[in-house]
């Protein structure tokens, strides 16, 4: 059975759903509030919280253009450069934001979103993993660049086909590391429900060769849960302090009370879907002799009369015997006298 480690922490088809809480650029620059979402991740019970490491400049040429949905959320039109410089991490908040993670108990995690100088500067980090987005799926050389420091690696795969994400896997796995969990993915903020398409993150789970989970887009906290459900190992949802904020992906985030909510119905999900074996569980062994029903005595059946239709019926409780003994039953002679609404015994008929 597949299973990597992180920060011991493992994550495989049978151990516990691994929640990232993806903080991303929802810090605004600041790293007051960098830390008020590692605070609010750990609160929420997520194992990890996820930042995005680059510089402007290392992202994007001057000519790159913001998406529709980060031109719609953003309410004004600018170019990607102007708004990804208003979203970096300066590299001295890492520090402290890495001391956060550590006294709350939560996994620091960063994208290298910068490309090669980030994988570096996070290497130095020691980070615990990597997380490569969606946009770097079919950036090989990235990919194997940081595949190569042999570290447990996410990757989205949104707006990817099946061949492209087999292709970035095989680049992975061509370095030697094979510690590697994809994430099914729609890269739209937020992601209509129509565009969802769990089914896909089942096809990756038969065709990948490798541990599949799920980073969401859509509003509110049903969708991840139905992907738990449909066993996805990870789940990477946006969060933030308030979804009212400026930038880019605050609106399709979760604040941190509907981030514990989800969390904690994620947590749920194990226990519900349970076992596979169809028996009758502790407590409804003991409400299956109240709610199932015996043979019983409609009426007074005297010594030697026969048991009919008329006389003998079907009731609670199930303490008696079972009504399959019924047509068995009819027919017979009583052997003693059996007075109206007693359960009927083996002793009370004969041949």
């Amino acid at each position: 059975m597949q299973k990597i480690n992180i920060a011991n922490h493992f994550i495989s088809k049978r151990s516990p759903v691994f929640i990232i809480a993806e903080a991303g650029v929802n810090h605004n620059g600041s790293l007051d509030m960098a830390l008020q979402l590692v605070n609010a991740a750990a609160d929420a019970g997520a194992d990890a919280v996820k930042f995005q490491t680059f510089k402007a400049e290392e992202v994007v040429t001057a000519a790159g253009k913001i998406a529709d949905y980060q031109k719609k959320n953003l309410g004004i039109a600018q170019s990607q450069l102007d708004m990804l410089k208003k979203l970096e991490l300066p590299e001295k908040y890492y520090q402290a934001i890495i001391a956060r993670c550590k006294k709350r108990n939560i996994i620091f995690l960063s994208t290298p979103h910068g490309g090669f100088a980030s994988v570096d500067f996070l290497q130095r980090l020691d980070v615990a993993a990597f997380k490569l987005g969606s946009g770097d799926l079919t950036n090989l050389p990235l990919l194997a660049y940081a595949a190569r420091f042999k570290k447990p690696m996410i990757l989205g795969t949104g707006m990817a086909t099946l061949s492209e994400v087999k292709k970035a896997v095989r680049c992975i796995k061509k370095t030697g590391n094979n510690q590697l969990v994809i994430l099914h993915a729609t890269t739209s903020y937020p992601c209509s429900e129509r565009d969802v398409n769990l089914r896909a993150m089942q096809s990756l789970m038969k065709t990948a060769d490798v541990l599949v989970g799920y980073s969401d887009h859509t509003l509110g906290v049903h969708v991840p849960i139905m992907a738990v459900t449909l066993g996805a190992c990870v789940i990477e949802k946006h969060l933030t302090l308030n979804t009212t904020l400026p930038g880019p992906d605050h609106s399709a985030s979760l604040q941190a009370d509907e981030f514990k909510n989800m969390v904690q119905a994620i947590r749920q999900v194990p226990i519900i879907l349970g076992s596979t074996v169809k028996e009758p569980t502790k407590s409804e062994k003991i409400t299956l002799k109240q709610a199932r029903k015996s043979l019983v005595s409609v009426t007074a059946i005297q010594a030697g009369e026969t048991f009919t239709s008329e006389n003998l019926g079907i009731k609670r409780p199930g303490t008696g015997l079972a009504p399959n003994y019924y047509f068995k039953v009819l027919g017979k002679k009583a052997k003693r006298t059996v007075q109206p609404g007693v359960l009927i015994s083996t002793k009370d008929y004969g041949r």
